[in-house]
């Protein structure tokens, strides 16, 4: 079986900056793998982690860098279908809400951001100690910028000088939101989109229609995350529901329509920007399909259509949710 760093598509730079390390012995004690979600970046962080933790790297004639995707340390590294930890033990995950709260000394869910409790309870608790089968100690934190101050604090000294053979790999597709100590104490790799052909072959593969798969890859911004939600019926069916929605506010009466919009978006912010995303693309529709017309409908749509996407990117650059959406339907309605 290939090893996981063999599968990470189309990040060649990300790749090869790993794999040099492994094949010197200098890995970094602790990585920012900056990016957007859906590109490799957790992939990357398993692969390396699975490397760290191989019984036969370094044991081969062919790379001192390829895990062996063969031996039991390497299996128990792989993500098994529906489990959202692997079964190796030195390979540990931090994520908001992933545990119980028992299991990591809360009495309430992890509902905000990612506790203090469970860095204390993963991290703090077992750092001092060696790892468990002798090779190496990783720690995967998923969506970094959900770290608590109070946690990201408490990770610092450990982050900047952990114990012998323990690493740390934090993913994050905002890093601007990160404590600068937190940054200032990693190496940034960074994982770039993915090319539109990549994810409409992905999608095919998991079997969606090659003109619709070529859609959804227009819309997804090269991730293959976004992608996989343009595939889902119910997202498609909420994402409709907001473009209606969206063109009504644009031209009723009254803002009241929009502010409810941006209130319904404030809920549903983990999809928000794909929502964006195909609002843009109906407006590009009207403004080619109006293009001909001698009234100013084409430029309209066409000013509206760059409104939709300068607030996508406000939401990528951390802004609130239901102020974007407002602050575009404002705009839009002032044309």
């Amino acid at each position: 079986m290939p090893s996981l760093l063999s599968q990470v598509r189309a990040q060649p730079t990300a790749i090869a900056t790993l794999t040099r390390a492994l094949s010197i012995g200098r890995v970094h004690h602790a990585y920012l793998f900056d990016g957007p979600d859906g590109v490799g970046k957790e992939l990357a962080a398993f692969g390396l982690a699975q490397a760290l933790v191989c019984e036969q790297r370094g044991e081969q004639a062919t790379s001192n860098a390829s895990a062996c995707g063969e031996c039991s340390a390497c299996k128990r590294a792989r993500l098994r279908e529906g489990d959202a930890r692997p079964l190796h033990p030195d390979i540990v995950v931090l994520e908001r809400g992933l545990y119980e709260p028992a299991q990591i000394g809360r009495r309430t869910p992890e509902t905000q951001d990612l506790s203090i409790d469970q860095v204390r309870t993963l991290v703090l608790a077992r750092a001092a100690y060696r790892p468990h089968e002798g090779r190496a100690k990783v720690f995967i934190v998923r969506r970094a910028e959900e770290l608590s101050v109070a946690a990201a604090n408490a990770m610092l000294k450990t982050l900047e000088e952990p114990g012998r053979g323990t690493h740390f790999i934090l993913l994050c597709s905002r890093p601007d939101t990160l404590l600068p100590t937190i940054r200032s104490r990693t190496l940034r790799v960074r994982f770039a989109a993915l090319p539109d052909a990549l994810v409409t072959e992905l999608l095919v593969a998991r079997g969606v229609e090659a003109d619709a798969a070529q859609t959804m890859a227009s819309l997804a911004g090269g991730s293959m995350a976004s992608a996989l939600a343009l595939a889902d019926p119910d997202e498609n069916a909420k994402r409709g529901q907001f473009v209606d929605l969206a063109l009504r506010a644009m031209d009723t009466p009254d803002l009241g329509a929009g502010l409810e919009l941006a209130e319904e978006a404030k809920k549903n912010k983990d999809s928000l920007d794909v929502a964006l995303y195909a609002l843009a693309v109906r407006l590009a529709e009207q403004a080619r399909a109006s293009a001909s017309d001698a009234d100013r409908r084409a430029d309209i749509a066409a000013a509206r259509y760059t409104m939709a996407l300068t607030a996508a990117q406000e939401l990528d650059a951390n802004a609130s949710a239901q102020l974007a959406v407002e602050s575009m339907i404002v705009r839009m309605r002032s044309l």
